[in-house]
């Protein structure tokens, strides 16, 4: 297995030791129905108990469970798929829509009756955005979209819209969201890749704000001030300035898969908001919006379709495709040791230096390249080594560039003999050595008669030798006679042959003495 790498900046990071803190377990397990969506009660209803409040909408029932450890309290939603929950912004109601279009409110708090308080009808078909305003302190309203691209705006108490815009989008209505920084207005997203941005007090004058996301909308989320709105469709998620006219801020797109839900996600130790994105990919993505980075990610064995975060920043829940929903919760010993950093910092000073931060390598830094080269392989690891770089010999250096007399002087002068025959050789199947000896200067002349009066005589050279001794002979017989020391060269050589032939007479005189031996010793 091939080593990991060491040096993730996820690791380094602040929100990648936070996430990772948290234990993940299989809250709910059943058969393989939807957890189309997961929602927290509010802060202030959260704040009652020790644990928060979470809903889940679970094939045909709601879900409900004072602590998200414990088994979830069910209530039925008349046979039908259930679809976005929405709680009060007290905590003390619960909405939810159906497959029929039908939106039902239940009591939150007593769970035990089962029974809806208030029953909405004017939807013809699946009611997928059912919300409540989230600031202001409205008690009384509600807005739900559905797949008939109606928008409704409820009076709760007495079951009637107080207006209703048909066709408010070409298309499926599927995400939407309302705004936390005024109860009156809503956005909401649509299959026909716009989001429109409603304000109640115009009732259906139209949109106050419409832009495209360029995707099918899946979801739709306010920022926590506001004025930012974040939209998911296919594997994009987009940041735009609502106050700004619409303007596109960022764009991430780090899934794979469709993204199908956003939320909110508090970190307890800084206070900061988290965008989280949910895909069916499986992953969990930590955007900070701030920064305009992903900050951590984390994967899940099946699709994804909701995803939440409890107020409190210590509870992280997503649902899947197949009826499962996965929990996170903070391990009790991070959470011991943040208070325990609380408690010491109301104190007295403590004077501690602070640990230097080490800077995260980056492909930019010339050392980035370099780490790792130190470390020794491990038992069982698999090492690839690097291959030795070749050496190119001179005289294949000057081949490559076609300069063949300097290519023939370069092995010369080495005196190698494998080399310069090599290299006479590769001349002559380029039709060049004539051509090199006639160009060779009276010193390079006398570097290959040397060559050849050293080597000639090899057995293994001396026909190839000897036939280019004949023909420097033949071409360069003027140069010769001109030079006293091409001429000493040509004594040398001339000796060297007179021997040779004088050696090879006597061997072939012993082998006549000795074939008649061996003949009869065969005998």
């Amino acid at each position: 297995a091939l080593l990991p790498s060491r040096g993730a900046a996820a690791r380094a990071s602040l929100d990648g030791s936070y996430w990772r803190a948290f234990c993940s377990s299989e809250l709910v397990s059943g058969a393989d129905f939807p957890v189309t969506d997961l929602t927290f009660a509010p802060a202030p209803a959260a704040a009652t108990s020790s644990s928060p409040t979470l809903a889940a909408a679970w094939y045909t029932s709601l879900h409900l469970s004072g602590d998200p450890l414990q088994s979830l309290h069910r209530i039925s939603v008349a046979g039908d798929l259930a679809f976005s929950l929405s709680f009060r912004y007290d905590g003390a109601l619960l909405a939810c829509g159906d497959k029929r279009g039908i939106v039902r409110v239940f009591r939150a708090d007593k769970p035990a009756t089962g029974a809806a308080l208030r029953t909405l009808r004017a939807h013809a078909i699946e009611t997928r955005v059912v919300r409540y305003p989230v600031a202001g302190g409205d008690k009384l309203h509600l807005l739900t979209a559905g797949d008939d691209a109606l928008l409704a705006y409820w009076d709760v108490p007495s079951e009637t819209p107080v207006f209703t815009i048909p066709f408010a989008h070409k298309d499926y209505i599927r995400g939407g969201a309302a705004s936390p920084a005024d109860h009156n207005l809503f956005a909401t997203g649509s299959y026909d890749r716009s989001v429109k941005l409603w304000d109640a007090r115009t009732g259906n004058a139209g949109p106050s704000l419409s832009f495209s996301h360029g995707e099918l909308v899946e979801s739709v989320l306010f920022l926590p001030s506001g004025g930012q709105l974040a939209t998911a469709g296919r594997s994009v998620v987009k940041i735009w300035d609502v106050i700004g006219g619409g303007r596109l801020v960022h764009s991430v797109e780090s899934h794979v898969k469709t993204v199908m839900a956003l939320a909110l996600g508090k970190m307890a130790t800084t206070g900061e908001t988290r965008l989280l994105s949910a895909g069916f990919d499986g992953y969990v993505k930590y955007f900070d919006f701030g920064k305009l980075k992903i900050t951590h990610s984390l994967r899940h064995p099946q699709p994804l379709l909701s995803v939440a975060c409890s107020p409190c920043g210590t509870v992280l829940v997503a649902g899947s495709a197949k009826g499962k929903i996965y929990m996170g919760k903070r391990k009790k010993k991070a959470v011991d040791e943040e208070e325990e950093a609380k408690k010491a910092g109301s104190g007295e000073i403590v004077w501690v230096s602070p640990e230097p931060e080490q800077p995260v390598l980056k492909p930019n830094y010339f050392r980035y390249f370099l780490r790792g080269q130190n470390e020794k392989a491990k038992e069982g690891d698999f090492v690839i080594e690097k291959p030795k770089k070749v050496k190119i010999a001179e005289h294949d250096k000057l081949l490559r560039k076609f300069r063949h007399k300097e290519a023939l002087v370069s092995a010369l002068v080495k005196n190698n003999p494998r080399n310069g025959v090599a290299v006479m050789e590769e001349l002559v199947a380029r039709r060049k050595l004539v051509r090199c000896i006639g160009n060779l200067d009276t010193e390079e002349l006398g570097l290959l008669l040397e060559f050849l009066r050293r080597n000639a005589t090899l057995p293994r050279y001396a026909r190839f030798l000897l036939g280019v001794a004949n023909k420097v002979v033949e071409m360069r017989e003027e140069d010769i006679r001109s030079d006293d020391k091409l001429r000493m060269h040509i004594r040398n050589l001339k000796r060297m042959v007179g021997e040779e032939i004088q050696i090879q007479h006597t061997l072939q005189g012993i082998q006549g003495m000795i074939s008649p031996m061996l003949a009869l010793a065969a005998r």
